[in-house]
């Protein structure tokens, strides 16, 4: 019986886990992968919509299941002097979060307060919006202020042609519009810690996934006012704060001394990176970090010039920051070891 018990949960956590992607095809999916009848897997599954874990939508071919959620919550707060955030979160947010584990907990209180507390201080805007949604697999907290607009913000603090080159100075880290204030760190490590991280504002959405070192970037034709923030995390998530922050520091140092930089940001829909002033764009305050690695996922050749800034002139002016490559293509290598080869005796 103690087999069967367990066997059971294992095939409800597995439909928890799985039914948000496969919404139609979910029924098959467990069958296979725990190797029996569709009609035990449906058990299961009238047991979680019994439970208020699942519900169904449509009826026999065009039966579909969804998690149901377990706690909806939104509120509106004016953004004044007397707004803080961790008092947002301690009599509003934790409590609707409702039991969850302590590595939970604390993932959420950092990405939560980090994430009210920018409105707080830099959007100039004078509401902000929480909206919570729970299910039995994960939870999402979503931030509204209808400020500026986050990369409007960036864009005019650094001078930058377009808003899009904002995303990019989020996504190398150590960047702050109030540098007498705040460490520039909390974006960069908040869309780390979640599952999902995404920031919209204006035209522009930054975005991460997490055990992806690459961020993407998207535009869209309409503009929206504001900056919303969306974060999403599994309530039985192993990941804690300091295994994120660890990542991102060398063994001789525990401050926040290494990046990873997707090299992709730094184009223009389809450009082609073959400029010194692209590599000049790419390299702006990576000399704030002791080891810098260019991801170049996405990115299928770079030019001479590009190669040469990168990986010659500036790693000689720059020798204390150690600089790597990952997903190179093999064009791209090429370009790499040209310009390093250059420097070579």
């Amino acid at each position: 019986m103690t087999t069967v018990r367990d066997r059971g949960e294992l095939v409800r956590r597995f439909l928890i886990s799985n039914v948000e992607g496969h919404p139609a095809d979910i029924v098959r999916i467990a069958a296979e992968k725990f190797s029996c009848t569709r009609q035990a897997v449906h058990k299961h599954l009238t047991r979680l919509i019994e439970e208020g874990a699942v519900f169904q939508e449509g009826q026999t071919r065009s039966k579909v299941y969804r998690l149901a959620p377990l706690v909806e919550w939104r509120r509106e707060y004016a953004l004044n002097a007397q707004l803080t955030e961790d008092l947002v979160w301690r009599s509003d947010v934790a409590p609707s979060l409702g039991k969850i584990p302590e590595n939970v907990s604390s993932i959420w209180q950092y990405g939560f307060t980090e994430m009210f507390n920018n409105a707080i201080d830099h959007s100039e805007g004078s509401m902000i919006s929480v909206e919570l949604r729970k299910t039995a697999a994960n939870a999402t907290i979503s931030l509204y202020d209808n400020g500026v607009g986050i990369f409007k913000k960036i864009q005019a603090a650094l001078n930058l042609l377009d808003e899009r080159h904002s995303v990019l100075e989020l996504a190398k880290g150590k960047f702050t519009t109030d540098p007498a204030n705040h460490s520039g760190e909390g974006i960069f490590f908040t869309s780390r810690m979640f599952d999902d991280f995404c920031i919209l504002s204006g035209g522009v959405c930054f975005s991460h996934e997490f055990q992806k070192d690459e961020d993407w970037i998207m535009q869209s034709s309409t503009a929206s006012p504001g900056t919303l923030v969306k974060m999403t995390l599994n309530n039985h998530t192993s990941r804690t704060t300091k295994k994120v922050f660890d990542k991102f520091t060398t063994d001789d140092d525990y401050g926040f001394t290494k990046t990873v930089v997707p090299v992709k940001l730094t184009r223009y829909g389809d450009d082609n990176l073959v400029s010194r002033s692209q590599a000049k764009r790419l390299l702006a305050r990576i000399d704030r970090f002791k080891v810098v690695v260019f991801d170049f996922s996405g990115v299928a050749s770079i030019g001479q010039a590009f190669a040469d800034e990168v990986f010659r002139v500036f790693a000689k002016r720059h020798p204390e920051v150690e600089i790597a490559e990952i997903h190179a293509s093999a064009e791209v290598r090429k370009m790499i070891s040209r310009a390093r080869s250059h420097e070579s005796p």
